[in-house]
Order: C-alpha cells, then sequence, then structure tokens
C-alpha cells in the first residue's frame, strides 16, 4: 500500500510541470491577444507590431500648432484657422508646413475656394476671407525678415528683373543666367525700337523671389545675343549680391489695366477730418506690381509726388477694385512713361481680399 502511495505521489510530481507550462501558455497567449487587440483600437499598425517599417498616419500635432502659432505672432483666433487649414488637409507637422511657402499656399488655396463656395453670404465670405489673408500675411511677414543669405542660384529662367542703366529703368525676363553671365531680353523704347546700350555700360539688374525677397547686381553689358526668344543683351556680373529692403507684404509683378483720378482736400468750415472729392478727369496705366502695402503704375500721364489717387483696376476678370493711394516717388522709364511708387492709404475690406487673392495668386485654377 505505501509502494503504491508513493508510486502515485511520484505520478503527480513528474506531470506537475508540464500542465503548469500548457496553463501559462494559454494565460499567456489571452493577454497578448487583448494587448494585440487594444494596440489596434489605438491605432498603430501591425507593422509597427510587427517591427517593420510600416506604421499609420502620424497624428496631428497640437502642441506643434500652439508653439508655431507663437512663432509667428498669430493671436488665437488666427492659430484656430491655422490649425483647421493645416489639419484639413491631412497635415501632421504644422511647423514644416508653415516654413514651406509652397506648401502653405496649396493649402491656403483650397480653404479659399471652400469659403468661396461654402458662405452663406457676401459679408460672410469677405469676413472669413480677411482672417485667412491675415494669417497667410502676418506669416509672409515672418518669413521676409527671417535671415538669408543671396545666391546666384536665385535667378532662374523667366524670371522677371528691373534694368536700370543710364538713369533709365526697364522691365525685363530673364533668358539664362550661367556663373557671371545674364541675358535678358532687350528692352525697347516708346515705339518698340530695341534700345542698344554700348559695350561696357553699367548696369544695375534687379529681381525678386517667390518670397518677395530682392536681391540685386551691379552689372556691365557685354553685347548683344540672338536667341531663339529674340535679341538678348548680355550682362557680366560680379557675383556680389545685393540685398534690397525688405518688403513686408508679398508682390505680384504683371500688367493690370487701371484708371485713377486726382483726389483732393477740401478743408471746410467745421468739417474734421477735410472732406475728399474726386476729380473727374479720368487717367489710365497699368498697374505694374501690386501687393496690400502698395502698387507701382506705369503711365503717359504727369502726377507730382505726394499726389492723392482714386485707383480703379481688375485684380482678376469681373472683380473690380477702387483703393485710395498716395504717390511716394516717380522715376522716369523710356521716352513717354513715368513709374508711379504709390502707397495705399484706404483699401475697403473687399478689395483687399481681391488684391490678396491676385497676388497669392489663389483664384486662378
Amino acid at each position: 500500500m505505501n509502494l503504491f502511495l508513493l508510486q502515485q505521489t511520484q505520478y503527480f510530481k513528474q506531470d506537475d510541470p508540464l500542465a503548469g507550462i500548457l496553463i501559462l501558455s494559454a494565460v499567456g497567449a489571452i493577454v497578448v491577444v487583448v494587448f494585440v487587440s487594444n494596440l489596434l483600437k489605438n491605432g498603430i499598425g501591425a507593422g509597427k507590431i510587427a517591427g517593420g517599417g510600416g506604421s499609420s498616419p502620424r497624428k496631428f500635432s497640437v502642441f506643434a500648432l500652439h508653439r508655431t502659432a507663437k512663432e509667428y505672432n498669430l493671436n488665437r483666433d488666427q492659430a484656430n484657422l491655422l490649425e483647421y487649414v493645416l489639419k484639413s488637409g491631412g497635415v501632421t507637422d504644422p511647423e514644416r508646413a508653415v516654413a514651406n511657402p509652397m506648401v502653405l499656399d496649396k493649402h491656403f488655396k483650397r480653404v479659399f475656394k471652400q469659403i468661396e463656395k461654402s458662405a452663406n453670404s457676401e459679408e460672410e465670405a469677405q469676413q472669413r476671407l480677411a482672417l485667412l489673408f491675415s494669417v497667410r500675411n502676418t506669416i509672409e511677414v515672418r518669413h521676409n525678415t527671417s535671415p538669408d543669405s543671396p545666391s546666384a542660384q536665385r535667378i532662374s529662367s523667366n524670371m522677371a528683373a528691373v534694368l536700370t542703366a543710364n538713369q533709365e529703368s526697364y522691365s525685363v525676363k530673364v533668358i539664362s543666367s550661367k556663373g557671371e553671365n545674364i541675358l535678358v531680353d532687350c528692352p525697347r523704347n516708346a515705339i518698340g525700337s530695341l534700345i542698344r546700350f554700348p559695350k561696357g555700360t553699367r548696369a544695375n539688374l534687379a529681381f525678386f523671389t517667390r518670397t518677395s525677397k530682392g536681391f540685386s547686381y551691379d552689372c556691365q553689358v557685354a553685347g548683344m545675343a540672338d536667341t531663339s526668344f529674340g535679341p538678348a543683351l548680355q550682362l557680366v556680373h560680379s557675383g556680389r549680391v545685393k540685398s534690397m529692403t525688405q518688403r513686408r507684404f508679398r508682390r505680384r509683378q504683371g500688367t493690370f489695366p487701371c484708371d485713377f483720378f486726382l483726389v483732393r482736400l477740401e478743408d471746410l468750415k467745421n468739417k474734421k477730418p477735410p472732406k475728399m472729392v474726386v476729380d473727374s478727369r479720368r487717367m489710365s496705366g497699368s498697374v505694374t506690381d501690386i501687393s496690400i502695402g502698395g502698387c507701382a503704375i506705369k503711365t503717359q500721364n504727369s502726377v507730382p509726388a505726394g499726389s492723392r489717387l482714386k485707383i480703379e483696376l481688375d485684380c482678376a476678370p469681373g472683380v473690380p477694385v477702387a483703393v485710395l493711394g498716395q504717390v511716394l516717388r516717380i522715376n522716369r522709364s523710356g521716352i513717354a512713361n513715368t513709374i508711379m511708387h504709390v502707397k495705399f492709404l484706404k483699401i475697403p475690406r473687399k478689395a483687399m481680399n481681391a488684391i490678396n487673392a491676385a497676388v497669392f495668386e489663389y483664384g486662378a485654377d
């Protein structure tokens, strides 16, 4: 009997380790299943669990958004709108997106189109667009005031530039730029004839980058050249790029036909401020570049510096704009033309939104 009991005892002692292992394995399997299920519910992909390269999309970093908003001096309403713009576009890294003007404009243009289509009224649309552009311009100001080292690589083909020679300024386009040599289309006078500069003529070529930062080269005329684009002026520069005065807002170069009228102030008794009276004489010209801060107008009309003007133009087909400006300075352009540099004094909200849309090219398809 004792021998039997001893055998039974030995039997159970031999089987206990195996049973324990089986039980522990079953419990472990259940724990792993529960753990994996919880991870999947929390959005972590199977590739990451397996240690592979795949992973689920990153979540939008609200913390990074607030840090970026503070860095760019955005107020609460502006920060909230920026969060919507980036979140709705699937952006996960706000800092990187805001630092890249091309990426930023892609998302702002999308929301611009949404506002135009979804607003319940014209007033609501203009109010929302004004906030949208206030965010974009605030960021633009920061981009324009950040350190940036000029480089000869900034000049690219078909870039608009301003050539100054013999105290005259001409709007030109860059044909090519290699090393110290730059080819620009040859300037023409008022009747369309080529202007030929003697070899060695000192000149200056000014241009703006996509972020509206201005740079210029001191050059010398090396001669004329025939290209597939027509006659070209060959310039040689020293390689030293000069940074021009930073502009606060982005500018757009182009040709926008405009009309303008002189505005005079009538100092009537007991009237403060003085009444503004728009002259009935209509003058015409072309806006050659524009920002929400001002514009340049090429015209054959003679207007003295300091004059106040009512300016009417179409920033886009069917989008008329009327603003009040003041002529800061005047430059000669060719034989009969002058360039008036105008500072805007008063811009209605709708006009400001239209100018911003034209400058950032959000209205274009």
